[in-house]
């Protein structure tokens, strides 16, 4: 357990800096399957329509397309309804676009209604959980269709397309199904073997092992809610059930990393890469789901959508004023592409101010680069629309492999491909689409990151409160249970789970708003002790778990170690 002396809080001005912005990461371990899906979701649409010389329709059947890029760390059944869910989500804010652009031309008005769609988009991903690319790719295909020439007659036409590259979008993504139908849930299980190695090669005092501590817990956390998303019967109960103790295992080793293999963790990661068998624990099975109490954690419902939704509404606020501001700022300097400026701000806001600033940096660095690549394969582009097709393909795929490194390096491929998406419907002058890009990004980032500074989310030091006072309640629960001589395993597990939940969401919470702008101080000392003292329960509860009597066997396994 950390030692660490609780400090004071933090000045209620925060420094922005450059150092780290543009370091480039590890690739994502299934960096190629959102790459690849793209593709196949939207080579065979775009190709059908230069076919039939209608390569002007392709923004309806991209709206669909590009809907295969979600949901690909959820489980099966899970992506399914995600997927229909963004789907839909795509072709309501096209639908409300395209109205809108047939019945005014007003500019301002345009930009208005792009502004609300980003902030309604923005609000809705970030309480579902959307995940990467989040409202991004909603706002911009919702933002350009603003702008696209449109009549209420041609609308049914122009959605029916949306929709049926939106089916064939959700084929694509429920396709890998069908060669490793558990590929996502052991995949989860893997990060989080590898996060707990990590943990435990500190011992739980070397350097880093606070933060190895706290990206161990996070990736236990994010297993369960996968393993649990599964049916615990039928067909794929058994799969379930082996991985859930491997996350057990994964538990104790950050309850005892002085008394953890790292290298054998590291091994059962490893061993669940690809189709292969599930590595054994050499732990007795379950009786059912109560040894972990999951029966609970079954039963529990999420919180309703509006009480999610609440929190976010300085993020809905600033993306809304953002966007609004950034298009509006490009209207007054005459820029034809006004909506550009508006996807470049809505792209800008993350949790805190700290992180949208490094946003901003990233996105410009990344368009003006994109904007400099655009110039050299132009020319190459322009020699025949399949080329154009074959490009635009090509600098899909690049953005989705290399975005993992560094959003930055991403959005130099995604901003040619904008660029000439936008020579679909026909020939544009390089040198002008250059400029106007250009300009639009300087525009959005700017007045995106003002509007980003004006709106501060008071809230912020609230949560941390309410995230501390839920920490410290689960604490005190898990704690009268190992007060009792004999607690149901069903029950001390149960709070167990709701401890290192809630102290997961402490950490996330607190470091969220460390990164906000004119914030008040933050009960530092409180969040320190509040996991210090939750981290030694949690830890006392693993211990418990993993030395009681096992009802099937009758013996007792007093070595934690896994």
């Amino acid at each position: 357990m950390s030692s660490a002396t609780p400090t004071p809080g933090p000045s209620p001005v925060r420094r922005l800096s450059l150092a780290g912005v543009l370091r480039l990461r590890r690739p994502s371990e299934i960096w190629f399957k959102p790459a690849l899906s793209s593709v196949a979701a939207v080579a065979p649409p775009n190709l059908l329509l230069l076919a039939f010389g209608r390569l002007d329709l392709a923004m309806y059947t991209m709206a669909g397309s590009l809907c295969a890029l979600y949901a690909h760390n959820r489980p099966y059944a899970a992506r399914a309804r995600t997927l229909a869910w963004v789907v839909l989500g795509m072709l309501g804010g096209v639908a409300v676009a395209l109205v809108t652009a047939s019945l005014t031309r007003d500019a301002v008005v345009l930009v208005t209604v792009g502004a609300l769609l980003a902030a309604v988009q923005k609000a809705l991903c970030d309480a579902g959980r959307v995940g990467p690319p989040g409202n991004v790719i909603l706002t911009f295909i919702s933002s350009a269709a603003l702008f696209a020439p449109q009549t209420l007659a041609q609308i049914p036409g122009h959605l029916a397309l949306a929709a049926a590259a939106g089916v064939w979008a959700w084929l694509v993504g429920m396709a890998p199904a069908l060669v490793r139908p558990h590929g996502p849930e052991r995949r989860a299980t893997a990060q989080a073997l590898n996060a707990a190695a990590a943990y435990a090669a500190t011992r739980g005092t070397g350097d880093g092992h606070a933060s190895a501590r706290a990206a161990g817990y996070a990736a236990v956390q994010a297993a369960w809610q996968t393993l649990l998303s599964l049916p615990a019967t039928g067909a794929r109960a058994a799969t379930r059930h082996a991985l859930e103790r491997l996350v057990v295992r994964a538990e104790v080793a950050l309850a005892a990393p002085a008394d953890t293999d790292p290298e054998r963790l590291r091994a059962w990661a490893h061993a669940l890469r690809g189709g292969g068998r599930i590595p054994r624990t050499g732990d007795a099975p379950a009786d059912g789901d109560e040894l972990l109490g999951l029966d609970a954690e079954l039963a529990a419902r999420p919180a309703p959508l509006w009480r999610r939704l609440g929190p976010l509404a300085p993020i809905a606020v600033r993306t809304g004023l953002g966007c609004a501001l950034a298009g509006y700022a490009s209207l007054a300097l005459g820029i034809g592409r006004p909506y550009w400026a508006l996807v470049t701000a809505a792209a800008l806001y993350q949790a805190n101010l700290t992180l949208t600033w490094s946003r901003a940096v990233q996105r410009v660095v990344g368009n003006l680069a994109g904007v400099l690549l655009f110039a050299a394969i132009a020319p190459l582009a322009h020699l025949a629309q399949v080329l154009l097709v074959l490009c635009c393909l090509a600098l899909n795929f690049g953005a989705e492999a290399l975005i993992t490194r560094n959003y930055w390096l991403g959005s130099v491929c995604v901003t040619p491909m904008a660029l000439l998406v936008t020579e679909f419907a026909g020939y544009q002058a390089p040198g002008d689409l250059m400029t106007e890009r250009a300009v639009d990004t300087l525009v959005g980032a700017l007045v995106g990151f003002l509007a980003a500074v004006v709106v501060t989310n008071r809230r912020a030091g609230n949560r941390v409160e309410q995230a501390v006072t839920a920490a410290d309640r689960a604490r005190e629960r898990a704690a009268r249970l190992l007060a009792e001589p004999a607690p149901a395993p069903g029950d001390l597990e149960a709070a167990r789970r709701s401890l290192a939940a809630a102290l997961t969401d402490l950490r996330a919470t607190a470091d969220a708003a460390a990164g906000e702008w004119w914030g008040r101080a933050l009960p530092q000392e409180r969040v320190v002790l509040a996991e210090q003292s939750g981290h030694r329960t949690l830890a006392e509860a693993v211990r418990r778990q993993a030395a009681r009597p096992d009802r099937d066997t009758g013996t007792r396994t007093e070595d934690v170690r896994p």
